[in-house]
């Protein structure tokens, strides 16, 4: 099969993680990462399953609830999948949680219960626990975990994964802007490590294609 290079943001390989402000073009100049390039092996349209699986965040953070999430421990032994976002951002980060929504409700009920969504806000100075709780089910599904919590500590954890983010930035106009890496990470029921990359532009019907098989812990 064809060989893709990629590149990977941090210390470790995921691909393509640019980092993309939700309502703009998506560029960025910023330089505060460092970038290596490996090799992953495209399985669908959607889905690049990567060569070196991430291990999963030693993050603990606060639900919408107000409770402390360790989200290692929470979601050990289930298919997770993992977002980093902000419930301001106009259109990348909604699309994508109602995508992920769309094709979970295509499963089985007892597929639906097993699989972790996870929404880490990387605006965590708007995004209060009250606010993601008030987001999440009409962005996405009420099933969904929402997480905020210490930016720095949420900074550290996407570039475990490979993605990037950038501090909220305030623009003349009074707007936030909170450039990060868009993109959704699967992590196996079996090893517990991200070994799929889904980019911004994945399609509902792309994941429902997926899911079945991420759940299993499966290559899609």
């Amino acid at each position: 099969m064809r060989t893709k290079t990629v590149l990977a943001a941090a210390l470790v390989a995921a691909a393509g993680l640019t980092l993309s402000a939700c309502g703009t073009d998506g560029k960025n100049d910023s330089a505060d990462r460092t970038v290596a390039e490996v090799s992953a092996q495209p399985k669908t349209k959607a889905a690049t399953v990567l060569d070196q699986p991430f291990t999963k965040p030693d993050l603990v953070l606060t639900d919408t609830k107000g409770e402390q999430y360790d989200l290692r421990e929470r979601t050990k032994g289930k298919p997770t999948l993992i977002y980093f976002g902000y419930t301001h951002c106009p259109d990348v980060c909604p699309l994508t949680m109602s995508n992920i929504a769309i094709a979970m409700k295509q499963l089985p009920q007892a597929d639906r219960d097993k699989l972790q969504v996870v929404f880490v806000t990387t605006d965590p100075e708007r995004d209060t626990p009250a606010e993601l709780a008030k987001w999440l089910p009409s962005a996405g599904d009420p099933s969904f975990t929402g997480l905020t919590g210490d930016f720095s500590t949420i900074q550290a954890a996407a570039r475990s994964i490979g993605i990037g983010i950038d501090p909220p930035k305030k623009n003349k106009d009074g707007t936030v802007e909170s450039m990060h890496g868009a993109q959704v990470i699967a992590f196996s029921p079996k090893t517990d490590r991200g070994y799929v990359l889904y980019g911004e532009d994945t399609t509902a019907d792309e994941y429902a294609e997926d899911l079945p098989k991420l759940i299993q812990g499966e290559k899609p």
